[in-house]
């Protein structure tokens, strides 16, 4: 049944409310910790159970962080690592070109240095030899280093890693592996076939830096000097964040931790970048995934592709803020190029009628480095998996991103298993692929009935579901850093949305081009809020045309912060007039 009666919003979503069950489970928190019940509604719904409660507000890595020994070659990979900082060997790292596997290649390159080793460098170009390792590469870097890191990726680079170079080759990622692995000295890696741990939901840089805890811990026995690993939690916390890795167990810890260490601004990379584009306040989960995370990716998408490790790595406050600009021009270019293409394929997937559990597309000449960005934005709006693709010639390399319930990588791996696709790989909620023009129909169709077989209904109705209801006056500070404190929010779990029932708008401003500014209220007070490319949708017109009729408004508490102010806003997701 809908909220409020809420069938079809002004945005066409249906609202939904927290099952009978959830508000049981609320009313029974309310009851036995007297926390605040717009706090206990979504715990409620992050089935935090009331003996939980105090830990879950409260998350340490003391008692979440897992025993990293128990991950399969660990121990092995730990002391080669270990063995070649302390006789100097050279060293190459390896790395992806995402954000994940920069901040990967900085912590293994930091913690280097902390012997007097300097690690080589190497990310390879997304466009000219794609993703993972490769055999002229590992050739090349063979010829000069005794041992090769591959960070977030490596774990389906059987050819390349197996191929004939002069290197022991150690690979730590979190991408869904084959049945088989190949041939290297080490593989850690959580989702490996044969792992039986529940360290599934890890990002590479979190199987990095428990590597460094491994190594720590051997040089601790030996009593011998350690970095401090607590500094490095910053680069985990924002590969977390930017990977979209879900928000559960130690990766709350994680973030939570690592945004205290980027509050101390000691990483001259983040802090020039945070500066280039002015952000002036606490930071939070927001500012990794939204601000500093597509600026760190944007020189592997469409420059180049080491840039963002470099940054993260800078030792010289000049360079850093020069490779910070360049980031944040290259970024306004990928959103040029991500604007061209989006328009585009959403109309091309629209067409696609005879695809119930897939939203795909595809053209040539659309740049690789931004598919990934515009399949997100697809996703987001069909709710379904999407799988977008640009083609040079006959061959086309593209990204997907999945729905929760839906494990695109397993599927993905399946096409490969079947030759329809010439390469893919991933985890459950992002992929990559390249595929023949001949096969591409083909292999879209049987994505179809694999992602259908898999048993998850997917809804492709646009939803949001809400946590509570609230009257403005309840909506203070303290509430809205009581709710931070169940953050940070993500996949897996997602911000707090609540609805403000039957209000009056009092105040309406256009602010720039497509955003609208409102302040609303009941007789408890008033509150103000944002609504950000209102006017790219039907909102915008709608509210400013309120009319004075009384109207629902939904979504989520954020504290704003101006001129050394800190105020209590409303980030508006939806409304619906009042019948």
């Amino acid at each position: 049944m809908s909220y409020l009666g809420v069938e079809k919003s002004i945005l066409a979503k249906q609202w939904i409310g927290p099952s009978p069950e959830q508000e049981r489970n609320q009313e029974k928190l309310f009851q036995q910790t007297g926390l605040p019940i717009a706090l206990c509604a979504v715990l409620s719904r992050l089935s935090v159970d009331v003996t939980e409660t105090e830990k879950y507000l409260k998350p340490t890595l003391r008692e979440l962080m897992p025993e990293p020994a128990k991950l399969k070659d660990m121990t092995v990979a730990a002391k080669r690592i270990l063995y070649a900082a302390e006789t100097s060997e050279k060293v190459a790292i390896f790395a992806d070109y995402d954000v994940d596997g920069a901040c990967s290649a900085a912590l293994l390159i930091n913690w280097f240095r902390f012997f007097n080793v300097e690690c080589t460098l190497y990310v390879p170009d997304r466009v000219q030899e794609g993703f993972g390792p490769n055999v002229k590469a590992l050739q090349l870097l063979g010829s000069e280093h005794s041992l090769i890191i591959c960070v977030d990726c490596g774990t389906l680079s059987h050819e390349a890693i197996e191929s004939e170079h002069q290197s022991e080759i150690i690979v730590l990622d979190h991408h869904l592996a084959n049945e088989t692995l190949p041939k290297c000295h080490a593989i850690v890696n959580p989702n490996r076939q044969d792992e039986l741990g529940n360290l599934h939901h890890l990002c590479a840089a979190s199987v990095v830096f428990l590597c460094l805890v491994e190594m720590c811990r051997l040089l601790r026995n030996n009593d011998q000097k350690t970095p401090d690993l607590l500094e490095f939690l910053d680069l985990v916390a924002l590969a977390t964040v930017a990977d979209v890795a879900p928000l559960i167990g130690v990766n709350r810890a994680f973030v939570r931790q690592g945004l205290k260490i980027l509050a101390k601004r000691k990483r001259l990379g983040l802090a020039a970048l945070s500066d280039q584009i002015k952000i002036d306040q606490e930071p939070s989960a927001y500012h990794l995934g939204f601000l500093l995370g597509p600026r760190i990716n944007a020189g592997g998408r469409i420059g180049k592709p080491d840039l963002g490790a470099k940054l993260l790595i800078s030792q010289d406050l000049d360079t850093a803020k020069a490779i910070a600009e360049r980031l944040d021009q290259l970024n306004t270019e990928r959103r040029d190029l991500e604007n061209q293409i989006k328009e585009a394929a959403l109309e091309q997937a629209i067409s696609h009628k005879n695809y119930d559990s897939l939203a795909w597309a595809a053209g040539n000449s659309w740049h690789p480095g931004v598919v990934g960005i515009v399949a997100s934005r697809m996703k987001d709006l069909t709710n379904l998996p999407s799988i977008v693709i640009g083609f040079d010639g006959s061959i086309g390399k593209g990204s997907g991103r999945s729905v929760s319930g839906v494990d695109l990588g397993f599927a993905i791996q399946k096409l490969v298993s079947e030759g329809l696709l010439l390469t893919g790989g991933g985890h459950k909620m992002a992929v990559g692929l390249s595929v023949t023009e001949n096969n591409l129909e083909k292999a879209m169709r049987r994505l179809n009935n694999i992602i259908k077989q898999q048993g998850t209904k997917i809804d492709s109705s646009p939803k949001i579901n809400i946590d509570s209801m609230l009257v403005p006056s309840a909506a203070t500070l303290e509430l809205v850093e009581l709710l931070n404190s169940a953050g940070p929010y993500g996949p897996s779990a997602k911000a707090p949305t609540f609805v403000f029932a039957n209000m009056q708008i009092s105040f309406v401003k256009r602010v720039g081009t497509s955003h609208l500014k409102i302040k609303f209220g009941d007789i408890t007070g008033s509150l103000e809020a944002i609504c950000f490319n209102a006017f790219e949708k039907e909102i915008g017109r709608a509210l400013e045309k309120h009319d004075g009729r009384s109207i629902h408004l939904c979504g989520r508490l954020d504290i704003n912060y101006w001129r050394g102010k800190r105020t209590v806003q409303l980030l508006l997701d939806d409304a619906q007039f009042a019948v």
